[in-house]
């Protein structure tokens, strides 16, 4: 068998924010891991229960995307290693990478002072996703936004998030909301993606404050400890800080923030999160929460947390994970909510428990079923998903529908 035989199907990763902190570092992540220059920790589609599910190879990823802004791949990975968000030497070991990926974005909007309409840019997004699909040779392509929060919609026009997510349906591609954005929550876009025979998933990806949060909230229900306050502070810099310093952003953030604690202790206790722009930190980010709780008569007792992280390093494994998940649905005909992806969220779609333990359950169950162990159009359609009639197996095929 020739080489060109044998090579896997090249599946599509087009980032929405594509020269953005995350997106940097999962092309150049990507790029570091397939060449063995470091082991794929974070990747959770690398541990040993995904073997068999069928996924994408890290290798037959192709990147491309959207962006408003014109700085090279290149030069963005540079910066961030001068940051310590990279390991210094690696822009420069996988620069070739970087470039080609550069090659492939295109650019956003709407752009300031941008006259064209949402139906001109819904248009001209897909355009650009099928000409990528059709020259890169691809079997499908993933979206994933990235980009910055945006305010929590008032009104009923389309934000940005909603527009790019409009034009990944269109050019029938699976889409991942990895941000707080409306995307397709959008009133105007819910029967649009429940009609598009398309997976989605999201949103708000969960790397740091919530994580844990879904873990210790669980564990206070379970020894039957009461929680009487939680409150929380995030000190962040970068694109995110900037962008959280808006209040409407900022709340749109929060409110996946909370509910996990609401869920998992069955009640709402006092104490709310609070964002702090802090541009020295650039990438790196620092939570901290203050759990106050009863135990046995009432004795009252303290449990502080402090988080420090590189919200890029924490994010981009988890933008892979989901671009490979994604991609690897749609190939096996899956269609809808892909509620059993709520392990990688704060505010998941579908009816998903928000328990970290029993969403790392749920995910498992859904490798088996995508390497085969399981029925998915059936063990789905118990929760109201659906398996796409005659699915097509080729991107090509669906690539001229418009699905709105």
């Amino acid at each position: 068998m020739s080489a060109s035989l044998s090579r896997p199907p090249r599946v599509g990763v087009w980032l929405i924010g594509a020269r953005g902190s995350v997106a940097t570092t999962v092309v150049a992540g990507c790029a570091a891991v397939t060449a063995g220059l470091h082991p794929p920790t974070g990747l959770v589609t690398e541990t040993p229960v995904f073997a068999d599910s069928g996924l994408p190879t890290l290798s037959s990823l192709v990147f491309g995307g959207h962006d408003t802004t014109d700085c090279p791949l290149p030069k963005r990975a540079e910066q961030l290693a001068a940051g310590g968000v990279l390991p210094a030497g690696l822009p420069a070991a996988v620069e070739a990478e970087l470039a080609a990926a550069d090659r492939e974005i295109r650019s956003g909007g709407p752009l300031p002072g941008d006259t064209r309409s949402d139906e001109r840019l819904i248009s001209e997004f897909a355009s650009d996703l099928r000409d990528f699909v059709r020259r890169c040779g691809l079997a499908r392509a993933v979206v994933v936004n990235v980009a910055s929060t945006e305010p929590a919609v008032t009104g009923s026009a389309l934000p940005p998030s909603s527009l790019y997510a409009a034009a990944a349906l269109r050019a029938g591609c699976p889409y991942v909301n990895f941000t707080p954005s409306t995307g397709l929550h959008h009133p105007a876009l819910v029967p649009v993606a429940e009609a598009s025979g398309l997976p989605y998933a999201g949103r708000d990806g969960k790397t740091g404050q919530t994580l844990l949060r879904s873990v210790l909230g669980p564990m206070f229900a379970q020894r039957a400890l009461a929680v009487r306050a939680w409150s929380g502070t995030n000190l962040l810099g970068g694109g995110d800080g900037a962008a959280l310093a808006d209040p409407a952003a900022a709340e749109a953030k929060n409110a996946g923030k909370e509910r996990v604690l609401a869920d998992t202790l069955g009640t709402t206790p006092e104490g709310r999160v609070h964002i702090d722009d802090v541009p020295v930190l650039g990438d790196w980010k620092t939570a901290w929460d203050h759990v106050a709780f009863d135990g046995f008569l009432g004795t009252r007792m303290i449990l502080q947390t402090i988080w420090q992280g590189c919200d890029s390093a924490l994010a981009a494994p988890l933008v892979l994970d989901l671009a490979r998940l994604a991609a690897r649905a749609h190939e096996a005909g899956l269609s809808g909510r892909l509620s059993e992806l709520a392990f990688f969220f704060k505010d998941p779609v579908g009816d998903a428990p928000s328990a970290l333990a029993e969403q790392h359950a749920q995910l498992e169950r859904f490798a088996r079923r995508l390497g085969g162990g399981g029925s998915v159009g059936d063990e789905r359609a118990e929760t109201g998903e659906r398996e796409r009639p005659g699915a097509r197996r080729d991107h090509a095929t669906r690539s001229g529908e418009e699905t709105g």
